[in-house]
């Protein structure tokens, strides 16, 4: 199995490396050509209207989207998760890839200093409680269509989705020891889930 990881800015890194722990080939992508090849991609945490920009200044928006919509597997961590979206309700300057029937708002928890980590239920990856890390992160206002809700917050707030082959979070797995939101996405690829 190969793995990219979108490499324009933000966390990739951490993700090539818990791929690499998960024993499966991880590799940075920046230009269209690096798709090829691909079983699935990863689209980091990072400044997503930076991403959105980056991606459009290196050629990649329209090929990795017709990609996705014919059905390449994707995770989206924080700001992935805003590239991935329909619509973002609070920022007018970054163009997502609106692949996923979801509508999110930036930084919904506030700046930098409002960070913080939480164990959250997410049935789909097992009993067991995932330690979340949200880092300026956004919210899932709301879906549609065939997305599937898999993690909320108590208080009722949407952070973790699912629509077909696309895979989203509001937090960074990448950040914590726990594999199993990485194996999920994997499973997703070799369609096992």
């Amino acid at each position: 199995m190969k793995i990219g990881v979108l490499a324009a800015q933000g966390a990739f890194a951490e993700h090539i490396a818990v791929l690499q722990k998960l024993q499966v080939e991880a590799l940075p992508v920046r230009l269209p050509a690096e798709l090829k090849g691909l079983d699935g991609l990863v689209i980091p945490g990072g400044e997503s209207t930076t991403i959105c920009g980056l991606l459009e200044d290196y050629g990649l928006t329209d090929v990795l989207r017709a990609k996705i919509i014919e059905g390449l597997p994707v995770m989206g961590t924080c700001a992935g998760l805003i590239v991935l979206s329909k619509t973002i309700t609070s920022d007018r300057k970054a163009v997502p890839l609106g692949v996923m029937n979801i509508t999110v708002r930036r930084n919904a928890f506030g700046r930098q200093l409002e960070s913080f980590e939480t164990d959250v239920v997410i049935p789909a990856i097992g009993k067991k409680p995932f330690p979340a890390v949200f880092i300026r992160a956004p919210l899932i206002e709301s879906v549609s269509g065939r997305t599937e809700v898999l993690a909320r917050l108590p208080d009722g707030r949407i952070i973790a989705a699912r629509e077909g082959k696309i895979l989203v979070t509001s937090f960074h797995p990448e950040l914590t020891d726990d594999l199993r939101f990485h194996r999920f996405f994997l499973d997703i690829v070799a369609g096992e889930k």
